[in-house]
């Protein structure tokens, strides 16, 4: 079995060193034992390994989860099925993300859209409607009221 160091290993992975201990410091991938002499040895295979991680990161698991797919898959009683249902709750997940990503992108239209553009910031109904208590209500709607100290 072909080994490298953690350079190598971070080059060939696209990674930084500082990720590749992050990743041992939370168990995703073995840490070798040290020699009397030189470095620490990582076989050939921690590279796919940290690609697969990253892979399923992009894909927006977390490390936790990326944790249970790497032991399904190392797991010889473990069936696709397991992997597919985990697949199927991050895909409920995303969509959910991406429906309330399309509300923020309705109210934050609303917002630019009853914006002038221009002048003093005091009456702005963007900064108005953030603090209003619900910004999604009618951009203006929540205007303070100016107070005379006269």
């Amino acid at each position: 079995m072909r080994t490298m160091t953690i350079g190598t290993v971070a080059r060939h992975a696209g990674v930084g060193v500082e990720t590749i201990r992050f990743y041992e410091k939370k168990g995703l991938i073995a840490r070798p034992r040290k020699p009397l002499k030189g470095f620490r040895d990582y076989p050939a295979d921690t590279v796919t390994r940290i690609r697969f991680i990253r892979q399923a990161q992009a894909f927006g698991f977390s490390l936790a989860e990326i944790t249970e797919l790497l032991s399904l898959r190392a797991d010889p009683r473990a069936d696709c099925a397991d992997v597919r249902a985990r697949a199927a709750v991050k895909l409920n997940e995303v969509k959910r993300k991406i429906q309330g990503l399309e509300r923020m992108a309705e109210v934050i239209e609303r917002l630019v859209a009853a914006c002038r553009g221009q002048g003093p910031v005091d009456g702005c109904a963007i900064l108005d409607a953030f603090a209003a208590d619900d910004p999604g209500d009618k951009p203006g709607s929540h205007r303070k009221e100016k107070r005379n100290h006269g």
